[in-house]
């Protein structure tokens, strides 16, 4: 990592989340939103007659939810600086330079990064278990850290 950040973090008492609690955050937060298109797709899922059919809706609804993905992860990160997943696991993205709740802007590119990251078999987050400072790809693009809270 970084000495000027691995500084800056010691000298305000904040610390890195273990990548078992982002992992989990992860796992809650692909539960919530499978569940929410489910929902959502109810009547036609329970129309389907076939596994063919099912995968079929699916996919017409890919893009969609790969919004709501990008919605979700900029709203929480943005307001609160974390998603739901990460609030139940007690850890919080934080800008590296303002150690603050990033803004918009960086929530956006942190988002929209995540999903290229998913749609590229998850490579984004295994480097991320990988790096020091534990940054996934959607951490560097956007300048921010996962921490405790």
């Amino acid at each position: 990592m970084n000495e000027e950040i691995e500084e800056k973090l010691h000298r305000e008492d904040i610390t890195l989340a273990p990548i078992k609690k982002r992992a989990t955050a992860l796992f809650i937060d692909e539960l919530l939103l499978s569940f929410l298109l489910i929902i959502a797709l109810w009547d036609s899922f329970s129309a389907a007659t076939t596994t063919e059919e099912i995968i079929n809706i699916t996919n017409a609804f890919v893009l969609e939810y790969m919004a709501l993905k990008i919605i979700y992860q900029t709203f929480f990160v943005m307001q609160y600086g974390a998603s739901l997943g990460k609030i139940v696991m007690k850890i919080r993205v934080i800008e590296i330079n303002t150690l603050q709740t990033p803004n918009v802007i960086v929530a956006l590119n942190r988002a929209i990064f995540r999903v290229i990251s998913e749609m590229l078999f998850y490579l984004g987050f295994i480097w991320g278990m990988m790096d020091p400072s534990r940054q996934t790809w959607h951490d560097k693009t956007a300048k921010t850290l996962v921490v405790d809270a």
